[in-house]
């Protein structure tokens, strides 16, 4: 079986063709289990719909108070039984042969932690949309392969250091090595990153595949795009790549502790951050976001 977890925190429209995917699936060998971050008396539609569905199948659970993104998705690693786990985006869409093509990757690379299926993007109505983040995470700071492609070690530490090219909601996950390590309760934004490398560092490899089964939305009022037009995100981020460097030179990885240092995609994000936050008239904003993208590399302290 595959646990599909689905940390949930807004309407049902959204959600309901996030769960209509899972019930679609042609391999039946999953679970899915629903965390409802929404507090008591909003969005009453929702506990509703989910009785109404009445699939043995599917398991929903109504946190008693609000938990927060990190703390939900951690719960979502907490509550997995099965070997491998998913953390679904609420947003995002299972294409049918999503399950069967993970447990074929999961069977032919028993030693995978991560598994990384092929993956489109769709806007907020659902159309296949092409951005410039996702054509440069693809041209740029994805591996070029055809197939199925292992990475693990310092190689796969430095790939995702230069430009994080994974897509979190679509990968899937040995439970029992993300059980070992969780999420860190001080980020909020990057936060899959930051669990990833953790996993790698401990010897985790990566399975990606170009099969696509998965299709991650991408919307403007998503909490890291706004995060993002704030420069909240990058003073996270600027804190997180400097402990990256210092781990990753203490685990004897150089050129690894090199590309944290540098963290050049993220630089970029923040360069394309800076016309949404001049035109909001954000003073401090614009500050935050200029001297993260042309800022010096940092040292790490020895």
């Amino acid at each position: 079986m595959l646990d599909i977890m689905l940390p949930h925190y807004g309407d049902l429209r959204l959600l309901k063709l996030a769960v209509d995917s899972v019930l679609a699936q042609t391999d039946d060998r999953w679970r899915l289990t629903v965390f409802d971050d929404n507090p008591a008396g909003r969005h009453e539609e929702v506990p509703a719909f989910f009785a109404a569905l009445d699939d043995p199948r599917v398991r929903y659970h109504r946190n008693p108070e609000n938990l927060g993104i990190t703390r939900n998705f951690q719960q979502c690693i907490d509550q997995a039984t099965e070997p491998f786990m998913v953390i679904m985006g609420c947003d995002d869409v299972m294409l049918p042969g999503y399950v069967a093509r993970v447990h074929q990757l999961v069977e032919a690379h028993p030693d995978a932690v991560l598994v990384q299926p092929g993956v489109e993007v769709i806007d907020g109505g659902g159309a296949v949309v092409k951005t410039l983040v996702d054509s440069t995470k693809r041209r740029v700071y994805a591996p070029k392969f055809t197939g199925t492609l292992v990475m693990t070690g310092e190689e796969l530490a430095v790939s995702l250091l230069r430009g994080n090219w994974l897509y979190f909601p679509s990968l899937a996950w040995r439970t029992s090595e993300m059980q070992a390590v969780g999420f860190d309760a001080s980020l909020s934004v990057i936060q899959d990153l930051a669990l990833i490398l953790n996993l790698v560092v401990r010897g985790g490899s990566l399975v990606a595949d170009d099969t696509l089964c998965f299709q991650y939305r991408r919307h403007n009022d998503s909490l890291s795009a706004s995060s993002a037009v704030t420069g909240n995100r990058f003073s996270e981020a600027r804190n997180f790549f400097l402990g990256a460097a210092a781990r990753m030179e203490a685990h004897g990885w150089p050129r690894a502790a090199k590309a944290a240092r540098w963290h050049l995609s993220s630089r970029i994000h923040a360069l394309t951050m800076l016309p949404a936050a001049a035109k909001q008239r954000s003073g401090s904003s614009v500050r935050v976001l200029t001297r993260y993208a042309f800022g010096p590399p940092r040292q790490t302290s020895r």
